[in-house]
């Protein structure tokens, strides 16, 4: 009777028809993840002429979005094993799709305020279920590129939301925009047939016959008689969090959470007001919204080009001196008065911003063991979800100053230099691909040992 462990047929099989529709349905998911987060950047010129809202309260109104997304990620990455990711990352969605849906309904800005909180509830959930789930079903050779494309459907979207906004604010309001957000409640009945279930959660079950299943999409040769390794799960379900700080995680737990907030800062800083910057810059609507465009650009060139140099260096040597650029960069833009070079610069900082975060999470996932993924992935975006809680309100204080372009910039810099600074400090020998790696030497110098003997 073969036994084999189901991590083992995952990490060692070749990319199938099975992995590129899975990748197009989480790529989809992100896309409108990304939309429905940056169109509010994108709409707040109009929101603030329809409602007489100032800078002030249109920041704050992006914190409120944001608490509700870190509430999200708590309670939908932490507890992703108990329901299955499968279903977490289908419940998320429809939240943030119905109620970004209804945000465009919205007549009042109280009424506006509360769906878009509960539509983070779905921003927060959705994203570290998909980079966990990816993640057990992705070849090791392929993985932290495949996390890396499909976190470039946020970028996607946000260029979707930039030129949706560019054909409806002027000529229709802000209203339809949202309404676009709600394409996705009509792909779930599809995204329920092609999207698997957690092999994690398949194993805590012991359900041999829909882990085989779903194995046998990636390894049509298994035999349906296989019988699987199970994992003792008794420890790993009472404390996730905790084993985060155990065999010497404390310390870079805790620098991945730091470097997650000054990214969030970054993110949440651009998606929310890079337009209104733009055009206090001197630049019209029409131009500020393309700037986003820009910016996702340089996300995704960035996570595309970058992601294959990780390979080759590592993540911290591509992403410390990525911090530091971003800073740079920033810097500089609040000086340029030439529109292709400050397209230039955006694009480079949308590299070091949402491209680096989308590095970052394919970080942790390679970072940690399947055991603790989920948790990692949940409480790093989770504190990070704190910085976006802080950035719009923090920027819409700012703008209430009317302060020159360069300051505005710089102030958003400063948290690309706190993040190089974090990151620096994480442990590479404790990651998990370190203790494999470590795991295979021994068993090499000792079946050395073996054949010397003989």
């Amino acid at each position: 009777m073969n036994i084999v462990n189901p991590i083992d047929v995952v990490n060692q099989s070749k990319l199938k028809g099975f992995h590129y529709r899975f990748i197009i349905c989480l790529f989809f998911i992100m896309m409108f993840d990304g939309y429905d987060v940056v169109i509010y950047g994108a709409s707040i010129p109009m929101l603030k002429a329809q409602w007489g809202i100032s800078n002030l309260i249109a920041g704050s109104i992006s914190s409120y979005t944001t608490i509700g997304t870190a509430i999200g990620a708590v309670i939908f990455g932490l507890y992703a094993d108990h329901f299955g990711r499968k279903r977490m990352i289908i419940f998320t969605t429809f939240i943030f799709s119905f109620f970004t849906l209804l945000s465009g309904f919205a007549t009042s800005p109280l009424l506006f305020v509360i769906f878009r909180v509960i539509a983070g509830l779905g921003f927060g959930g959705v994203m570290p279920n998909i980079a966990a789930l990816i993640s057990e079903y992705a070849p090791t050779k392929h993985r932290a590129a495949i996390i890396s494309i499909i976190f470039c459907g946020y970028s996607v979207g946000a260029m979707l939301a930039s030129f949706s906004g560019q054909v409806f604010l002027e000529k229709f309001g802000w209203q339809p925009v949202y309404w676009i957000a709600g394409l996705p409640l009509l792909t779930l009945p599809l995204f329920v047939c092609i999207i698997p279930e957690s092999i994690h959660s398949l194993v805590q079950q012991k359900d041999t016959k829909a882990l085989t299943t779903a194995l046998q999409k990636i390894e049509p040769t298994l035999p349906k008689d296989i019988q699987f390794v199970y994992v003792e799960q008794e420890k790993i379900q009472k404390s996730p969090v905790r084993d985060l700080f155990k065999n010497k995680l404390a310390l870079s737990t805790m620098m991945f959470w730091l470097s997650c907030f000054c990214t969030f800062i970054l993110m949440y800083s651009l998606n929310t007001w890079l337009p209104t910057l733009m055009m206090n810059a001197g630049y019209g609507l029409s131009s500020s919204l393309m700037f986003i465009v820009a910016l996702q650009f340089g996300s995704i060139a960035g996570t595309l080009a970058l992601g294959n140099v990780i390979k080759y260096f590592g993540f911290k040597r591509v992403l410390i001196p990525l911090y530091l650029v971003g800073a740079v960069s920033l810097t500089l833009i609040g000086f340029s008065k030439n529109i292709y070079l400050a397209y230039g610069l955006i694009i480079i900082i949308g590299a070091a911003s949402l491209g680096l975060q989308n590095m970052s999470n394919a970080y942790v996932a390679e970072y940690y063991s399947v055991e603790v993924r989920a948790a990692a992935l949940g409480s790093t975006m989770a504190f990070g979800r704190i910085g976006s809680i802080v950035a719009p309100t923090y920027m819409g204080i700012l703008l209430t100053f009317n302060l020159q372009p360069q300051f505005n910039f710089f102030a958003i810099g400063i948290a690309a230099i706190f993040g190089a600074i974090a990151m620096s400090f994480i442990r590479e020998d404790r990651a998990d691909y370190a203790e494999n790696k470590r795991e295979a030497s021994i068993k090499v110098t000792n079946l050395n040992s073996s054949i010397n003997r003989l």
